[in-house]
């Protein structure tokens, strides 16, 4: 018995080891037929123009590439002309969804590219926020730097005749939240999210939204730099007393939380470290851990509550990102009274879809 074992055993390493070789073919190409074509993939860390990966004439008008030593696994990919706003995308300009491989074993595909993004000139963008979504404030005092910024705010459908207090999340980059016409690329659809959700789970909560810095995004978002101490320092001394003194909320920190993504969830994720008794917990987005500081923070982290953070990256970002959060996941996993949740979605990238799909599932465990 010892041996068939060991047998089975050794034939599932070589399975698991095995390498294939993958064949690509486009066999039609709607425009640009003449310009060269690549591969974008999770196996080249999403490179619109990696010259290992550009096709090559395959008799007549067809092109192809050979990826030879592929493991077994799921792979996902587009094809580009070496340019991110080059993909490919649906006959009618729509962005397409990935092609994904199951390599098992060696293999050959056909595929035809419809169209490409910059075919397709860019329209204006619908203004899409709900009537629950109020400008609070276009040119709010951050008095910590000497600037100002567009805050918004959501409040249930139900606030106005009501009487009862609100939980409260506090999101960065404001602008991608609620409203497709202000997104930078494409908004969260945060207000539709809570509408619906709040009927279905009966939990109701505010969200503020506060607009990024622009050029100065990654400084009032990094707190290893001096502006973003002082933009952790707006949130907790002048911004949350505000909208507590203006709305009708709960005010402990059980019943405030922070959100964002990318470097806007590093600094919700420092704000909520380094001022547990103002804030509960944070929904962290594919942060971008940039310096060691975080995980400083979070070694002298000792909250008097119970403090909650919800985790997510995806398998398709760069590996540093889901690396960075389990090693803040070991740090914090030697403390007490804290609950997390780390999502890993296997075909995840760094952009608002992912996150816009992820923030569903952040409110329920909420």
């Amino acid at each position: 018995m010892k041996k068939i074992a060991l047998l089975a055993a050794l034939l599932v390493s070589a399975f698991a080891e095995a390498q294939f070789s993958v064949r690509l073919i486009v066999t039609q190409v709607a425009t640009k037929a003449q310009e060269d074509i690549y591969v974008s993939g999770n196996f080249n860390n999403w490179n619109p123009k990696d010259e290992n990966y550009k096709l090559k004439p395959f008799g007549g008008s067809r092109k192809s590439l050979v990826i030879k030593d592929m493991p077994a696994g799921t792979y996902a990919f587009r094809f580009t002309r070496g340019a991110a706003d080059k993909m490919e995308t649906t006959a009618d300009g729509r962005d397409l969804a990935d092609r994904v491989l199951e390599v098992n074993n060696d293999l050959s595909q056909e595929f035809t590219i419809a169209g490409w993004k910059d075919d397709y000139p860019e329209k204006p963008k619908p203004y899409t926020a709900t009537p629950q979504v109020r400008v609070m404030d276009t040119a709010f005092a951050i008095p910590q730097l000497n600037r100002t910024r567009r805050i918004w705010v959501y409040l249930p459908k139900g606030y106005a005749g009501a009487s009862k207090n609100y939980p409260v999340i506090y999101m960065q980059d404001g602008q991608d939240l609620f409203n497709e016409k202000t997104a930078t690329a494409h908004e969260w659809g945060v207000d539709e999210c809570m509408d619906t959700l709040q009927q279905k789970l009966n939990k109701e909560y505010i969200i503020v939204g506060i607009d990024n810095g622009g050029d100065k995004r990654q400084a009032e978002y990094d707190p290893a730099q001096p502006d973003g101490k002082a933009y952790a320092e707006f949130l907790v001394q002048t911004l949350k007393p505000y909208i507590d003194s203006k709305y009708r909320t709960r005010k402990a920190a059980e019943n405030n939380y922070l959100c964002g993504s990318g470097s806007g969830a590093v600094i919700s994720l420092y704000t909520a470290l380094q001022y547990p008794a103002v804030f509960g917990g944070a929904g962290v987005f594919s942060p971008v851990f940039n310096n060691d500081l975080i995980y400083t923070i979070a070694e002298k982290f000792k909250p008097e509550q119970v403090a909650k953070f919800y985790f997510y990256t995806g398998s398709r970002e760069p590996a540093a990102i889901p690396a960075g959060v389990q090693k803040l996941l070991n740090i914090l996993q030697q403390k007490e009274k804290f609950v997390t949740r780390n999502v890993l979605n296997p075909l995840g990238q760094f952009s608002e879809t992912y996150w816009r799909d992820e923030f569903d599932d952040f409110f329920k465990w909420l």
